[in-house]
Order: structure tokens, then sequence, then C-alpha cells
């Protein structure tokens, strides 16, 4: 067909919307909104398109059915002219492959903090059809949840809407591991939360990478006490322990799951988003994952195959007593400090702040680090974006705890002390 006659505007709309089945309304939106397709007028006012226009309509359907929505299909489309090329002559896969991808995950996180279960599973099984089930886990699902974390971190998303977005995850994620091929390497792996960490979702992705790959894993779940992960390693004798923290108190949980390991002879390899601090993972001993699930299984089967020796860092003396002393005193700092701000002690967010300072305290003080709180503090102050607790209360809180400690702490807490003073 010539280009002339290609472009020649002659198609009617009733004519557009039987060629392709896109509902007139839809072509109109299209059109008011991304000017796809631009059809011409007749004398009478009446929309006339080409061959051209049709098939545009055809190449933003295929987009749809790939994944995108019609705002990501147009801007692909833009995209693609920008580059001098013909979306019509030119292949879209490999440039649209991650965009179709991101646009399924912006779905899905959609779906989700709309409680829309059906389209969110819907989104998920497309996504299934389309993909590799660990692209799927990785660049949908573990990156959904950490866009909604984020969201909540930031107070524009609600702890329901990431429970909802966990609980879906976790349920597809279960069903995967469940129907992963039997083993065909060699080597057990266990793979375990420490004492006091909820964050599971990593680690269950992290089991269903490591069947996918062929190793006999065993997944133990949340918030393992270390008396039920002794036994557990006693029964199962594994080749290696895969464990995370994403808290500071719960990194200090799993020093101790560093020690059983130790102890039971199992090396032991951690991540998780707190342990992408240096000075955090200097003080636990065992071999660091990385920072990207992705390259997980490439550096287990390294360390399965010749593991490097683990340094074993010692609890600084001073840290030590330190800690004993300051979870003696504890309760009466935190009288002290009702005592001193009444106006503040009736707010339920200043129990939880003794709570939560008091757990990372004692993390903190039991890691040999105290400088490790700064990451907590500065966390804190950027949660809901300064709204749930104001850094001028904040600041007010940090004060008074400071001077209660001092009413009740001697010179064995001096890191906890010094501390507070530079806060």
């Amino acid at each position: 067909m010539g280009a002339e006659i290609y472009e020649r505007p002659v198609y009617a709309l009733g004519a557009v919307i039987q060629e392709t089945g896109v509902k007139g309304d839809t072509l109109r939106a299209w059109e008011r909104r991304y000017g796809l397709p631009d059809p011409t007028r007749s004398k009478g006012g009446h929309r006339l398109y080409s061959q051209r226009d049709i098939d545009i309509v055809k190449w933003l359907i295929a987009r749809q059915r790939e994944g995108l929505r019609i705002k990501g299909a147009v801007a692909l489309w833009r995209g693609l002219q920008a580059e001098g090329a013909d979306p019509l002559r030119s292949s879209p896969a490999p440039q649209a492959e991650g965009q179709t991808l991101h646009a399924l995950r912006e779905a899905w996180v959609g779906a989700c903090a709309a409680f829309d279960e059906p389209r969110a599973e819907q989104v998920l099984t497309e996504a299934f059809a389309r993909y590799p089930p660990e692209r799927v886990c990785l660049d949908l699902l573990s990156a959904g949840i950490a866009q909604i974390g984020q969201a909540w971190y930031q107070n524009r998303a609600t702890v329901q809407q990431e429970h909802f977005a966990s609980a879906l995850a976790t349920r597809r994620v279960e069903s995967l591991i469940l129907a992963a091929p039997p083993p065909t390497r060699r080597g057990r792996i266990l793979t375990v939360c420490p004492p006091g960490e909820q964050h599971t979702f990593g680690m269950l992705v992290l089991t269903y990478l490591l069947r996918r790959h062929g190793w006999e894993t065993i997944y133990l779940g949340a918030n393992v006490p270390l008396t039920h992960l002794g036994e557990a390693i006693r029964t199962t004798r594994p080749s290696l322990i895969v464990s995370s923290a994403f808290q500071l108190p719960t990194a200090a949980a799993l020093l101790g799951v560093a020690r059983l390991a130790a102890q039971e002879g199992v090396p032991l390899a951690y991540g998780g988003g707190i342990l992408e601090q240096e000075a955090l993972r200097a003080r636990i001993p065992g071999h660091y994952l990385g920072a990207s699930l992705a390259e997980v299984t490439r550096r287990v089967e390294k360390l399965l195959s010749a593991p490097p020796p683990v340094p074993r860092p010692a609890l600084p003396d001073g840290h030590r007593k330190a800690l004993e002393h300051y979870e003696a005193r504890q309760l009466q700092i935190e009288s002290e400090l009702a005592a001193q701000r009444p106006d503040l002690a009736g707010e339920r967010w200043f129990r939880v702040a003794n709570r939560e300072l008091a757990r990372h305290i004692s993390a903190s003080l039991a890691l040999g680090e105290i400088g490790l709180l700064d990451h907590s503090m500065a966390w804190l102050r950027g949660m809901g974006g300064g709204e749930l607790v104001p850094d001028e209360v904040l600041d007010e809180y940090m004060g008074a705890y400071a001077r209660a400690a001092c009413a009740h702490l001697d010179d064995r807490a001096r890191p906890v002390l010094d501390w507070l003073a530079g806060d």
C-alpha cells in the first residue's frame, strides 16, 4: 500500500470500532487525552481515520495485552518516535519488556492499595504467564512490597495496605515453593528469621530462589527462638544457614544466631536492609549476601563450594558492662522520664518511643557499637515525613530521656550517656 493511500483519512468511526473492537467513547478519550489516534474531520465535522490510524489503535491494544496501561503504551510510542523510529515498523519488545513489568508492578501496587484482590491476582497471573517466575518474584512482588513499605514510611500508605499486599504476595510465593522441583544439588540450606524478626517476605522469596536453583531448602519462618533453632540445626544438619535482619534489634538477635551456628559448626550467611551498614556487618560473624536478592544464589553457590574464613569479633568489655547496667536501670529511667514530662507521658507515641529506644540502645550495646543508634534515629526522624512524631517533640523527648538517664546511670554506662549527650 502506498504511503499516500495508507495515510488517507477515509474510514468513519464505526469502521474503526468494527476493525479494532475498541468502543467509540474509548477512542475519543484516547484522542482527547493523548492525541492518539489523530483523525481528521470531514466538512460536516465527523471524524475520519486512515489505515495508519487503525494500525495505531491495534498497536496500542497489543501493548495493553502485554500488560501496559494506555498511558504507558502512549509513552512507549512517544519514546520510539523520539528515537526516530516508526513504532508500527519497530518491535517494541526489547525496550518495552522492563517497562511492561514495571507497569504490571504499578498495576499490582494500585490494586493492593485499593484492596482489590481479584485485580491484584489477575495482574499476578498475567505476569507469571509472560515472565520467568524469578523475575516476577524479584521485580514485581519484592519491588512492589518495598514500594508500598516506602509509601508507608512516608505516610502515603497505611499499615493495612502493607499487610494486605504482603499477605497476597506471601500466598503466591508459598505456592511457588510447594511447586518447586526436587533438589538436584548437594547441600541442605536452612533459611530462618532471627528472634523478633517479623519481615519474612524476603526470606520466603530467597527460599524459593534457592529451591528453584536445585538446593534442598528448609524454611523455618519468622521469629524463631534460639533454642528451637538449635534443635532444628541438630536435626537437619544443614550445610549452610541463611538469615536476615531489617532492624537494629533483630540484627542483635542475628548475632545470637551467628554464635549458635558457629557452636554447631555450620556457616552462616545473611542479608537484610539494616545490614547494608558496613559497621554493623563487622560485628556479626558470617558471610554477607549483598543487597540484591538476584545475586544471592550465585553467592550461596560460592559459599557452599569454598567458604572463606569468618572473622570472630569480640564484644568490647565496656559495652558488655554498659548493657548489663542499662538494662538493670531501664525501668527507673522511664519512671523518671514520666515524672519529668507528665505532659508527654499520656501520649501513645511516648510509650512506643520508650520501648523502641530501649530496644535499640540494648541492641547497639549487644553489638558493641553505640554509633549504630544514629541510623535508628535517622529512620525515626524520617518516618511519616516527620508528621507521626514531629521533630520538635522528638527533640524534647530525647532531651528529657538524656536527663533521666543521667539521674540513674553511672560511668558503667558511659557509651550510652555519651551518645545521649551527643544526640
